[in-house]
């Protein structure tokens, strides 16, 4: 077998099991200069749910975000999306596969409109013109940016820059989405806003990953949370499961906390 075909089967996913619909963390484990930073963490995230990934600073978050849309490698440990071991592949394949990405950062393309931003996407993988108009104006309307449709990117308040974000992200058809510190540099109105969107992309059918430094905000959004601790799970359930847990009090949220 020559290399490229050697090179082009290694970025195949892996078949584990095609009865579940859900993206695992598998034992996830990842090292920096012999310091370990994630130690074989698992958690599941369904389709249709928002799961909370929580934590102090240095206990792991962003190093597990990365590891999942594969900016990095883990030592040790899988990531599963729907029974297939994408462990091994590279970010666009990732997302081809249905994992969609939105930073903290301002994400957009500044130099283009609303509805640019969005025909960029789908040109990606759609020919016909008609279809991607289509799909521009239903991304419009369900996300009520349509009176946006000329508007420059750099003329956006944040809750609409957050709207125009996830539609595109959306024109790329994820079966779930991981939002990183989605509450940072946005006006509280912005913040309502933040929580409808995850409610349409539950009621879509697409499975929400959210890290944030804002806690309260995180658990009232959320179905379920992770929280994460010097690179281990320390606690995983509900909202008030995790509230309630005295050791997530000692080390986390203090004695007073409250949502």
């Amino acid at each position: 077998m020559n290399k490229d075909s050697s090179d082009d089967l290694s970025n195949k996913p892996t078949l584990i099991s095609s009865n579940e619909e859900s993206l695992v963390v598998k034992k996830i484990s990842k090292a920096y200069a012999g310091r370990p930073i994630v130690r074989e963490v698992d958690f599941e995230l369904f389709c249709g749910e928002a799961l909370g990934l929580l934590g102090p600073n240095g206990s792991g978050k962003t190093t597990l975000f990365y590891a999942i849309i594969g900016l990095i490698k883990p030592d040790a440990g899988r990531i599963i999306l729907d029974g297939e071991d994408i462990t091994e592949l590279p970010i666009y394949k990732r997302s081809n596969n249905g994992i969609g990405y939105l930073p903290q950062e301002a994400s957009i393309f500044r130099g283009l409109n609303v509805e640019d931003n969005i025909r960029a996407i789908l040109e990606i993988n759609e020919a016909d013109d008609q279809v991607i108009e289509s799909d521009i104006d239903k991304l419009l309307n369900e996300f009520e940016i349509n009176h946006l449709r000329k508007t420059p990117s750099l003329a956006l308040s944040g809750g609409e820059r957050r709207r125009v974000e996830i539609a595109r992200c959306l024109a790329s058809r994820p079966k779930y989405i991981l939002l990183d510190e989605p509450f940072t540099g946005i006006d509280p109105i912005a913040v309502g806003e933040i929580r409808e969107l995850v409610a349409q992309l539950k009621d879509r059918g697409v499975g929400v990953l959210i890290t944030d430094h804002n806690v309260r905000e995180t658990l009232t959004l959320v179905d379920r949370a992770v929280l994460i601790h010097e690179g281990s799970v320390l606690i995983e359930g509900t909202p008030e499961e995790i509230v309630g847990n005295k050791d997530v009090r000692k080390v986390y949220l203090g004695e007073r906390f409250s949502i």
